[in-house]
C-alpha cells in the first residue's frame, strides 16, 4: 500500500464507527425481507434510493432486478465493486428478532447475500463522502440470481456495460464462517467451476415379484452411484481438487413396483478446465457402461442444470490489493484456501477482459470460533452459508465487510 492509498483509507474510513448503527438497520431489514433470485425488487428499490442520495448516476432493471451505481472523481482508473443480493428457499430457524418474516414458502438469506449489499452500501456511502481523497471512477454493482448462476450474465446482456465504464478491475467478497473481523485472500482459482447435471436411466417395469422380467432401474442406479465414488478417488490427479456428489436419487412410487426409470441428480466441482472436461467425461463413460451392463433397453439421457464458472483470482491484481489489506488489517488478513463453492462473480470481469479479485469475510462470532475450535468441533458447531441456523454477527462483520470493499477500491484509485 503506497502512502497516498494508506491516508486515504485513514481519512475515508474514520466515519465506520458512525455510520454502522445505520448498517445494522439495513441489515437487519434486508435480513427480515429476503427476496428469491431474479425477484429482488424491494432490495433494489432500497439500493437504488440509497445510492441516489450519495450523488451516484443509477441504472436500474440491469438483467431484471439489477442496479449499477456511477460515481466519477476525475482522470483515473475504473473500479467496479459487486455485491449479490439475493436469497434462498430455506426455512429460518436462527431464532432471532429479525428473522425472515417470509414463510409461505419460506425465504431466508442463508448465504449472507443481505450482508453484501450492506457492506457494499456501506463503502458506497464512505467513499461518496470524501471525493478529495481519490480520482477515478467507481461503479458499484448489485446483482441478482447469484444462486441460480444467471445474474451476472443477465447484467451483462441487459447492458451493464452500455451504461457503466469498462472497470479496471472487479472487486468482489463474501462472508465465510471464520471469525468476524478476518479477511481472507489468495491468488489464483479461490472458488470452483461447478456442473448440475439430471441422468434418466431407463429400465422395464415389472411386479416386484417377478424381478426376472425387468430390467430394474434401482439397482442400475444405485450400481451407478457407487461406480460414481471412483472418479474422483481414481480418474483425478491427487494434486488436483474435485468433488462429485450424487444428490438425489428418484426412483419409483410402491415397495412392489419396479419402476421403468430412475433419476440421478449430480454436482460437480472441479478448478481447472482440464480436470472439469475429465470428471464430465467419466461420468458419461460410467452411466452408459452401468446402462449396457444392466441391459437397459435405451440409452441414458443427460440433461444440465446449470454451470457456474472457475473463480480466479488475477495474479497481478491480487499482489496490488494484498498490501493494502495487510496494512490495514495486520494480522486479521489470513489465506483463504480453495473454496469448493461456486457463484458468477467473475463473469462480470471476463465478459470484458478486466481482471478480478474475490475474497472472504469472517461473519461468526469470535467466542463462539475458538470455542468450537479448541473443542474440534467446526464442523459440527458452526453453521455455514446454506442453513438455516446461518446468521452473521453483523457489528464485526458489517465494520470489516465495509472497510474492506473501500480499502480495495482505493488500492487502485487513491
Amino acid at each position: 500500500m503506497t502512502a497516498s492509498t494508506s491516508k486515504a483509507a485513514a481519512a475515508v474510513l474514520a466515519d465506520v464507527p458512525g455510520h454502522l448503527p445505520d448498517l445494522e438497520d439495513v441489515y437487519r431489514d434486508l435480513h427480515a425481507h429476503p427476496e428469491l433470485s431474479g425477484r429482488e425488487t424491494r432490495t433494489a428499490a432500497l439500493v437504488a434510493g440509497r445510492l441516489r442520495q450519495w450523488g451516484f448516476t443509477v441504472y436500474e432493471h440491469l438483467g431484471g432486478t439489477g442496479v449499477a451505481g456511477v460515481l466519477t472523481g476525475g482522470d483515473g482508473p475504473s473500479v467496479l465493486l459487486r455485491a449479490d443480493m439475493d436469497a434462498l428457499p430455506v426455512r429460518e430457524e436462527t431464532g432471532l428478532p429479525y428473522a425472515s418474516t417470509v414463510t409461505d414458502p419460506p425465504v431466508m438469506h442463508a448465504c449472507g447475500h443481505d450482508a453484501h449489499v450492506a457492506c457494499l452500501l456501506g463503502a458506497a456511502r464512505l467513499l461518496a463522502a470524501r471525493p478529495d481523497r481519490w480520482r477515478g471512477t467507481l461503479t458499484v454493482a448489485f446483482q441478482p440470481a447469484e444462486e441460480t448462476g444467471t445474474g451476472a450474465q443477465a447484467m451483462v446482456d441487459g447492458g451493464l456495460y452500455d451504461r457503466v465504464p469498462v472497470p479496471d478491475v472487479v472487486l468482489g467478497q463474501h462472508v465465510l464462517p471464520m471469525p468476524a473481523g478476518t479477511v481472507a485472500l489468495r491468488s489464483g482459482p479461490v472458488l470452483s467451476a461447478a456442473d448440475s447435471l439430471r441422468i434418466t436411466l431407463h429400465g422395464r417395469g415389472g411386479h416386484g415379484s417377478r424381478p426376472q422380467s425387468t430390467v430394474d432401474p434401482v439397482v442400475l442406479a444405485a450400481m451407478t452411484v457407487v461406480r460414481l465414488q471412483g472418479v474422483v478417488a481414481r480418474e483425478v490427479d491427487p494434486a488436483e481438487t474435485a468433488v462429485l456428489t450424487v444428490g438425489s436419487l428418484q426412483a419409483g412410487t410402491r415397495e412392489n413396483v419396479i419402476p421403468d426409470r430412475a433419476v440421478l441428480g449430480l454436482s460437480l466441482r472441479t478448478y481447472s478446465a482440464a480436470t472439469r472436461a475429465r470428471v464430465l467425461a467419466a461420468v458419461e463413460r460410467i452411466v452408459r457402461a452401468e446402462c449396457a451392463a444392466s441391459g437397459s433397453p435405451k440409452d441414458p439421457e443427460f440433461e444440465s442444470l446449470g454451470s457456474f464458472p472457475l473463480t480466479v483470482n488475477d495474479s497481478a491484481a491480487t499482489a496490488r490489493l494484498e498490501p493494502a489489506f495487510r496494512d490495514h488489517f495486520g494480522d486479521a488478513l489470513v489465506p483463504l484456501p480453495p473454496q469448493a463453492a461456486s457463484e458468477d462473480f467473475s463473469v462480470l470481469a471476463t465478459s470484458v477482459g478486466a481482471p478480478a479479485v474475490y475474497w472472504g469475510v469472517g461473519c461468526t462470532d469470535p467466542e463462539t470460533w475458538h470455542a468450537a475450535q479448541r473443542a474440534d468441533r467446526i464442523d459440527q458447531d458452526i453453521p455455514v452459508n446454506h442453513s438455516p441456523h446461518f446468521s452473521p454477527v453483523p457489528g464485526p462483520t458489517l465494520a470489516t465487510g465495509t472497510q474492506a470493499m473501500a480499502v480495495a477500491a482505493l488500492a487502485w484509485l487513491a
